[in-house]
């Protein structure tokens, strides 16, 4: 894993944009229409997972390429933050091996 810590959400984008190869961003949220197992990953594909309490804003909602979603019981929440993210990463290393 390449780790790197941005100082905030436009030089995030200004990497993201400069960056030789365009990787797309793939956002889980509870307000995804394609459930995550129904989606074809790809290797350079960068996950973003928001606050539990509040989730991602608006603007990197649009910014996003894909708004994936785990679906749980309809008298659930949510799920924890943590969890949902280790399935779809688990998910995602399936499917690319």
């Amino acid at each position: 894993v390449d780790l790197t810590r941005h100082a905030g959400w436009d030089d995030f984008q200004a990497a993201r944009t400069a960056s030789s190869c365009r990787s797309r961003l793939v956002l889980l949220t509870s307000k995804g229409a394609t459930d995550y197992r129904d989606f074809a990953f790809a290797a350079g594909d960068i996950l973003l997972l928001g606050r539990e309490s509040a989730g991602v804003p608006y603007d990197v909602h649009r910014a996003a390429d894909a708004r994936l979603r785990v679906a749980i019981k309809t008298e659930l929440r949510s799920l924890n933050v943590a969890v949902a993210g280790a399935m779809v990463l688990g998910e995602a290393l399936r499917q690319l091996r």
